[in-house]
């Protein structure tokens, strides 16, 4: 399939979508898109690659109603820097995303940095957007389209069709200084060597949100998370 041939679906797409009416104004939309608890647990999905293993019914499933998600989407909204030691079990890594996921495709032109230390595994968080975009019902992404198809898509970023976006960016702290955020999220941040580095270039570019998660492994993180100030002797 060309690219002309791509550009000729978007469009068709478009003008369905608006032949029937679904805007992000549509009530049903606003719901489903109002708050990140309940499009997580309501409205789309996730994956699980050890599905069979633990005896699920589908590799796909919502998030699980679990309270902490509320809390921990409560306090992604009230604080503009927030730190998280999280446990693997947890799906602390999938939330952050769907949290950005929520704003970058709600938001015109609301840009979100994914960080990790390894190109391979911002892929991977990228690849969870992608997932949650892909599962959600056809009127909310008739809503919110993307810029160009999703199979068009780099694997590094997902764009939307009203500027909005989320790009994958490896460790090292002048990765963040060519960009303007307004989210940015640091994963597996103990494992990041220029975590602290990566900090001070994020409070200078990142105009919003703030989002740091790892376990709580010895090391610049581990201190930041419990205000420790260490005093290198000469």
């Amino acid at each position: 399939m060309t690219h002309r041939d791509l550009k000729l679906i978007e469009k068709c797409e478009a003008k369905l979508a608006k032949r029937k009416g679904l805007s992000n104004d549509a009530p049903w939309v606003r719901e489903a898109t109002s708050d990140t608890y309940r499009w997580c647990t309501e409205h789309t999905k996730t994956y699980n690659e050890h599905w069979q293993e633990e005896g699920r019914p589908s590799p796909y499933e919502p998030f699980p109603p679990e309270e902490y998600f509320g809390h921990m989407f409560e306090l992604f909204d009230l604080e503009r820097i927030v730190f998280i030691e999280k446990s693997r079990d947890l799906m602390v890594s999938w939330a952050c995303v769907a949290y950005f996921t929520l704003h970058a495709m709600r938001v015109r032109q609301r840009g979100v940095i994914f960080q990790t230390q390894k190109a391979a595994k911002v892929v991977q968080l990228i690849n969870y957007a992608k997932c949650l975009y892909e599962h959600q019902d056809e009127r909310v992404k008739a809503a919110f389209p993307l810029s160009k198809a999703m199979r068009a898509q780099p694997k590094d970023s997902l764009t939307f069709a009203h500027g909005g976006y989320l790009k994958g960016v490896p460790g090292g702290a002048d990765q963040i200084r060519s960009y303007h955020p307004w989210g940015y999220l640091l994963d597996e941040a103990s494992f990041v060597v220029e975590a602290g580095e990566c900090y001070n270039q994020a409070l200078s570019a990142v105009k919003g949100k703030i989002i740091f998660n790892s376990s709580a492994g010895p090391g610049w993180y581990a201190d930041a998370r419990h205000d420790v100030i260490r005093i290198e002797e000469d």
